[in-house]
């Protein structure tokens, strides 16, 4: 993609004509697509296609397209090492330093000592492309394409090109087969024959070769040590081709066919990461599964898998936008003109953008999803655990997507080990437990990262078990929570036997810590500081889990001791602070930020998402929330605005939460220098610069925060719904409990709620501002609502006990 020129696409295409939904006869559909009127001159105006496994990205060049195949499992690097026994031996140097207010001195020694142990290589690896497939047709370069379309239809996972030459119409589909696990291409036509070849190839350590009926592109990743073998993988390219006078072979490890009607192309992979023993054979078996099987049915088998899981949720916010406008021309005039019906879009791309990049047995969703057009990604393409890979799967359970937790939940356990070892490792044979510090990827790293201003961040662990704790919320498991108890109280222990006490006020805190990438300035000293203790995302992750720990025991009635221990614990840990300023305070003490308007606003984790902060229950503390945003800005990295969509939606601020919604949409390439800054690329993919697909996220569980909440015990409607947003419906999301809910509202204001299913019992509900009354039908059966009043918070209880229960509101 990086060869082709922008501008003389733009040039080339300027004839084609404007394709979108028909607002007249499908407004709905609009909410599901992504429509474009030219071929894509960027990789980030590709259309993403994944089954969970398998990822492609078509371009819809008429005349040679390159497609980007992916497999989440492309891992270079292996298991290492990376204990460092000086880090314990200094660590109670480190510790005195800190206590001496000396964090600057600490952190030189940090740098020198704390760190994890090099490798002979690059162990740690990287995520990878898995190649790329490219179909040159015999397409004149000077026809004149008319009718040109490419879009992508969410809701059934397949992506189309179509456009003319002269009379002739030339069709193209693609997908990624959630039940065929292949990737799918298929080229037709109505008139001229196909005449075309393909080839799959990749820019390193791999080679072709024709096996197996097939293009066959296979080789090892580097592990990064000598001696060791890295990842093996191998893709296959199969075809079937229809037409009377068709020709075609696989000679010179590339796919030539001529007089072709239609060309089936099904692509296997593999890698021995998840096959290890048999990962050819399964390439084979499911090309030649895909290769027997009619084109229709693949398709509309795929189709019935991927929208079992798509069409649970469906959203909907009635404006003035118009839809029938390409995607990227939505998004260009969104900042000027309002488009309500561009952010049920957003959050539909964010759910299927979870469906596509995760399943279960696979791999989580990294910084890019499974989609990257590179041999080495940026950053690895790992998971950053000071907030990434949380924020991928924010929007998952209450996007009714539970079952794709899976991975993540595999992930931590799989960790624990490696995390076991880390701990004692760099804090000492006293150390219990397991930690994960600010990243790790799929050979199980809990090491510090290289450089202690960031790497030094050991809540990593803490917060990922926030999200295994999630899953039991809105499940009420009790099995799964049998699972899952010893690798969280695992996480309880390591800071139960690490944290120390700081001299000024007897504090129980971590040291040495930071708070995420971020630095501070001390006078005296001429470079930013980030070593300190007890920072305040630290304490309230701790006091999370230790909450989270203790309660689980009380459920499975074990470990009453222990569950005393953390409740003694929690009552030393340092309180949330408020400055002078009126700001909350990141550190223990109230340091001068090196940069103000910093794009982690970490200490803000108890509002969102965590639940320490609530306008309700801690007005002083949401407040100093809303003075720490406003300091802030709106401005940052992709996902950071992605994240202030959230801190706004608990803070009740609709509108403000719109404004960095707009902010989060700002073009991502600029139209005069095509620039690449922060915000959103055409195919909606999120820009950090470069693309992260964490914004996406990030933005999704935004948009479902300001429609529904649920995390004070009780179902919140509409708690921050913009002006802008006066009318629409949801059906399918999910609250703590379990439950389903459906609703619709106009004037901004709900007009009934359905309540579904679930394994709680019962549910409390927020009576609507406004409203002065309600009843609820359960089994035909029709009560007034008995209305509390708890500190001016209005609700009333529904007992469900699992059945279906209709609620209406008086105004």
């Amino acid at each position: 993609m990086s060869n082709k020129c922008h501008l003389c696409l733009l040039a080339a295409t300027a004839m084609l004509l404007t394709v979108g939904c028909n607002q007249s006869t499908e407004p709905l559909r609009c909410n599901d697509r992504l429509i474009y009127d030219r071929p894509a001159s960027i990789w980030e105006e590709t259309l993403p296609l994944g089954n969970g496994r398998l990822g492609l990205e078509p371009d819809g060049d008429p005349m040679r397209e390159y497609i980007v195949l992916n497999d989440i499992s492309m891992w270079a690097g292996c298991e290492a090492d990376y204990g460092n026994p000086q880090a314990a031996t200094n660590l109670p140097r480190i510790r005195q330093l800190l206590f001496e207010g000396k964090n600057y001195e600490a952190q030189q020694l940090m740098y020198r000592t704390f760190v994890p142990k090099s490798t002979s290589g690059d162990t740690y690896g990287s995520y990878q492309m898995l190649g790329s497939l490219t179909i040159t047709t015999d397409i004149d370069s000077a026809a004149q394409i008319t009718n040109y379309s490419r879009k992508l239809d969410m809701s059934q996972g397949v992506a189309y090109t179509t456009f003319n030459v002269g009379q002739t119409t030339y069709h193209r589909e693609y997908f990624a087969s959630r039940d065929a696990d292949v990737i799918i291409v298929r080229l037709s036509t109505d008139g001229d024959p196909i005449n075309i070849s393909a080839s799959i190839t990749r820019a390193a350590n791999g080679a072709t070769s024709t096996a197996y009926n097939a293009v066959a592109l296979f080789g090892e990743l580097p592990s990064g040590v000598e001696g060791v073998s890295g990842v093996e993988y191998l893709a296959l390219l199969g075809c079937n081709v229809i037409g009377d006078s068709a020709k075609y072979t696989s000679d010179n490890r590339e796919w030539i066919i001529k007089d072709a009607k239609e060309v089936t192309f099904v692509v296997s992979a593999a890698t021995s990461y998840l096959y290890p023993d048999n990962y050819a054979d399964y390439a084979e078996q499911k090309l030649q599964n895909a290769l027997r099987a009619d084109y229709a049915s693949l398709k509309q088998q795929h189709i019935a898998a991927h929208s079992e899981l798509y069409n649970r949720v469906n959203i909907q916010i009635v404006g003035n936008g118009d839809s029938t406008l390409t995607t990227d021309r939505r998004i260009a005039r969104f900042a000027q003109t309002e488009d309500p019906a561009l952010a049920a879009l957003y959050y539909n791309f964010g759910r299927y953008s979870l469906i596509s990049s995760t399943r279960e047995g696979s791999l989580p969703p990294n910084l890019q999803g499974l989609w990257a057009n590179e041999c080495g990604t940026p950053w690895n393409g790992d998971y950053h655990t000071n907030i990434n890979v949380q924020m991928n799967h924010w929007p998952l359970e209450q996007g009714n997507l539970s079952e794709l937790y899976e991975p993540l939940i595999a992930l931590v356990e799989r960790s624990v080990p490696s995390g076991e070892k880390s701990a004692k490792t760099f804090y000492g044979n006293d150390a219990e437990g397991w930690v994960m510090h600010m990243m790790t990827n799929v050979w199980n790293f809990t090491a510090p990262g290289e450089h202690p201003s960031w790497g030094a961040t050991n809540t990593g662990g803490a917060w990922l078990c926030a999200h295994l704790w999630e899953h039991y919320e809105y499940t009420l498991d009790n099995d799964y929570l049998r699972r899952i108890y010893p690798t969280i109280k695992g996480a309880a222990q390591f800071f139960k036997s690490t944290m120390v006490t700081e001299p000024k006020h007897g504090w129980l805190v971590t040291a040495p810590t930071s708070s995420p990438e971020n630095e501070f300035l001390l006078d005296g000293y001429n470079e930013p500081i980030s070593i300190c203790m007890g920072p305040t995302m630290d304490t309230q992750l701790v006091t999370e889990l230790f909450t989270n720990v203790a309660r689980a025991a009380e459920i499975l009635d074990i470990d009453a001791d222990f569950a005393a221990e953390l409740k003694a614990d929690l009552q030393k840990l340092p309180p949330m602070q408020i400055s002078k300023d009126g700001y909350l305070m990141e550190w223990l003490e109230d340091y001068r930020e090196a940069d103000v308007h910093h794009r982690h606003v970490s200490h803000l984790y108890g509002l969102h998402p965590g639940n320490q902060i609530t306008p309700a229950g801690t007005p002083e503390l949401a407040e100093a929330c809303r003075v720490t945003l406003n300091r802030r800005g709106d401005g940052g990295t992709g996902w950071s605005r992605a994240w202030k969509i959230n801190f706004w939606a608990r803070l009740g601020d609709g509108n403000r939460a719109l404004a960095l919604f707009k902010s989060l949409m700002q073009p991502a390439v600029d139209s005069l220098t095509l620039a690449h800054g922060s915000g959103t690329f055409p195919n909606l993919w999120c820009s950090h610069p470069p693309f992260q697909l964490d914004g996406n996220f990030g933005g999704a569980a935004g948009i479902g925060e300001m429609l529904l909440q649920s995390q004070n015990g009780y179902i919140d409607l509409l708690p921050a719904i913009p002006d802008a947003w006066q009318q629409g419906s949801i059906k399918g999301m999910k609250v703590r409990g379990g439950a389903e809910v459906a609703f619709a509202w106009s004037n901004a204001r709900p007009n009934s709620l359905t309540i579904s299913g679930g394994a709680a019992k019962e549910y409390k509900v927020a009576l609507p501002d406004g409203a002065q009354s309600a009843t609820v039908t359960i089994n035909n059966a029709t009560t007034a609502a008995d209305l509390i009043d708890d500190n001016g918070l209005r609700y009333f209880t529904v007992a469900t006990n699992g059945a279906k229960a209709d609620v209406a509101f008086a105004y």
